[in-house]
């Protein structure tokens, strides 16, 4: 994991809410590509979810709303659990590059 986010996985501070979709138990969940169902026994494991790579989200938004979710609103509420990954703490520099521009 980079930066303590996990880039596959699912984690305990991106699930939303616990849904009832047709009798089957969900958890509703959020990341940077938006909102997405899995299972609780997908959460804080060390392995990618499923739920979370293999899915298309359109789909899922569709029977959300189907089922009297606000989508958008609920995806508004909740960016603030969304976590980027960041390659490092600062961007490299090309000294070749830097120097180049230094003389013009």
């Amino acid at each position: 994991m980079l930066d303590g986010v996990n880039r596959f996985g699912t984690t305990s501070d991106m699930v939303i809410q616990e849904v009832d979709l047709n009798g089957e138990k969900k958890l509703l969940a959020i990341d940077s590509k938006g909102l997405y169902l899995t299972e609780q026994s997908r959460v804080d494991k060390k392995q990618a979810d499923v739920n979370r790579y293999g899915v298309d989200r359109q789909g899922i938004w569709d029977l959300l709303e189907e089922n009297g979710f606000a989508t958008v609103d609920i995806f508004e509420e909740n960016k603030h659990r969304i976590k980027t990954v960041t390659a490092g703490k600062s961007k490299m520099i090309n000294p070749l590059k830097a120097s180049k521009r230094a003389m013009k």
